[in-house]
């Protein structure tokens, strides 16, 4: 569903800028190209706005205030990003890459992963960690998160299928590896399933633990839940067990264009790794981040 809903509105946006371009540019070279380009780049304006926004509510975070100059290598580098995820592997590619359970003789006895997406996302967004598996003998599935906007606790059943099947694959705990929502996502798995002996290590990739200032503007059921301070964060460590915090890796970053204050993406007891410059779809594929979490397939367990 996700997938033909972006290529439509990719499709969209190509037909607009192009249309422009052929009527307009008939009789104003200059203004046709300059309608095709604020048509192609008016998600830019977006951004800039998004980061405009991370200067200003980040002031009193904890969190290393980012600068003008970090705000705007994020920019760029989210401007460059985003398109390839939204506009290319989620639309167009999103099985580019197939989950991996196989040949048994391979990936038995080797510690497979599971990959959890965020908001708005499907498993196309990890094509680039897929790749970096494929072949190398270890088992892994990516998931699609359904429905688009139900509650982030209806995700559980997907993720304990994927955990599941990974674990009968391999006969090891999988490493998760979530961005965004997807570690919500997890965190509530956790909770219904009580499934810490199921897990090896759970990576979190900007994700609001503690909700984000952005989400006041969400109207899906999973939007509402990542709000500031909601009250389904507040239940969701209720009556947890000690140490459950400590199964997370939190990577985090100061210019997250869409998880602010930034602070709200840690968690206590937990690893929490700061990534300075980095907006929220870029902290995904920024290279220490990926060595360091793939890293944790070979660490032995607690």
């Amino acid at each position: 569903m996700l997938a033909s809903l972006q290529r439509l509105i990719t499709l969209s946006i190509i037909a607009a800028a192009v249309g422009w371009l052929l009527y307009f540019g008939r009789g104003s070279p200059v203004l046709g190209f300059a309608g095709f380009m604020a048509i192609a780049l008016a998600y830019s304006v977006f951004l800039a706005i998004e980061f405009i926004l991370v200067k200003q509510v980040n002031k009193g975070d904890p969190v290393p205030q980012p600068s003008w100059r970090e705000l705007l290598a994020a920019w760029l580098g989210e401007s460059v990003t985003a398109p390839r995820v939204f506009c290319w592997r989620q639309p167009f590619r999103p099985n580019a890459v197939p989950d991996q359970l196989g040949p048994p003789a391979r990936v038995r006895g080797r510690r497979g992963v599971v990959f959890v997406h965020g908001f708005f996302c499907n498993r196309g967004l990890w094509t680039p960690w897929l790749k970096r598996l494929q072949g190398s003998g270890r088992a892994f599935v990516a998931v699609n998160l359904e429905p688009l906007l139900g509650s982030i606790d209806d995700y559980a059943p997907q993720i304990d299928d994927a955990v599941r099947r990974v674990t009968e694959a391999t006969g090891q705990p999988p490493l998760l590896v979530c961005h965004s929502m997807g570690g919500l996502a997890v965190r509530a798995w956790l909770k219904l399933m009580q499934a810490e002996a199921r897990v090896h290590h759970v990576v979190t990739i900007g994700t609001p633990h503690r909700g984000t200032w952005l989400a006041r503007f969400g109207q899906g059921h999973n939007g509402r839940q990542m709000r500031l301070l909601s009250d389904w964060q507040a239940q969701l460590d209720h009556g947890m067990p000690a140490g459950r915090h400590a199964l997370f890796t939190c990577w985090y970053s100061n210019c997250d264009n869409i998880v602010f204050p930034a602070s709200t993406a840690t968690l206590p007891g937990a690893r929490n790794r700061l990534v300075r410059g980095a907006a929220h779809v870029q902290l995904a594929f920024v290279p220490r981040v990926m060595q360091a979490t793939l890293a944790l397939l070979d660490e032995r367990p607690a």
